[in-house]
């Protein structure tokens, strides 16, 4: 009876084995992005990424054993990116208004050069974030009250308007990666195949004049001469 295998050892990190192997796996990633976002979870097949990728499903499945692996790490990818932002958002010692700035153009720039991922990641929480959701509650949780934080130290500061803090992230996280997500639409309302980067620059501009504005404290009104 044939035993199984006993797990690799893990390469040194910078070698140059584990430096190819990095290499390998982030291809296969990038093409399981498009065949996740194209077919969903269950249509999906390690074949078809292994045949994408110019790998036999054999070799595919010496780096990701199953389709679960490859589509967390297609998913651990995008939380990764979106984290990185959120992090440089809970950052008290910047100013609101280039924080709130620097954050919408980063999140439409994730949205313009890399629809399929944020679509992967749109299926699944609509799905109802089977497969991923303890993920995404233990990761984003802890940092949107680190966020939370920073914008109730604002307000205290009287740097921005009392606001709900996390109404508003919901409310960039919903513009924002609508222009991946509903891209098609958008697209076939202006009546072009796809978006141009006009429209993302015209989009960007808009939500961060609206962002701004909701976060703008108001001058106290003038005082009327019966006062």
């Amino acid at each position: 009876m044939p035993t199984a295998k006993s797990p690799a050892a893990p390469l040194p990190k910078n070698s140059r084995r584990a430096l190819n192997r990095d290499r390998l796996e982030a291809d296969i990633a990038a093409e399981a992005v498009r065949v996740f976002a194209e077919c969903g979870y269950e249509g999906t097949s390690i074949a078809t990424v292994a045949e994408n990728a110019g790998l036999s499903k054999q070799n595919l499945m010496y780096y990701f054993p199953s389709k679960q692996a490859l589509y967390q790490r297609v998913l651990d990818n995008v939380l990764d990116e979106w984290l990185e932002r959120m992090e440089n958002l809970a950052d008290p010692s910047q100013e609101p208004q280039d924080v709130l700035r620097a954050y919408v153009q980063a999140k439409l720039r994730f949205s313009r050069e890399q629809p399929w991922a944020s679509r992967v990641y749109a299926m699944e929480v609509i799905g109802g974030a089977p497969l991923y959701g303890a993920q995404i509650q233990n990761r984003v949780v802890p940092l949107l009250r680190k966020d939370i934080d920073v914008f109730e130290h604002w307000i205290a500061a009287g740097k921005i308007a009392p606001i709900n803090a996390t109404h508003l992230l919901f409310a960039i996280w919903a513009m924002t990666q609508s222009y991946a997500d509903f891209s098609t639409q958008m697209a076939l309302v202006l009546g072009r195949k796809q978006l141009t980067r006009k429209d993302f620059d015209d989009g960007e501009k808009l939500i961060v004049d609206m962002v701004l504005a909701a976060i703008r404290v108001q001058p106290p009104a003038p005082l009327s001469a019966a006062d």
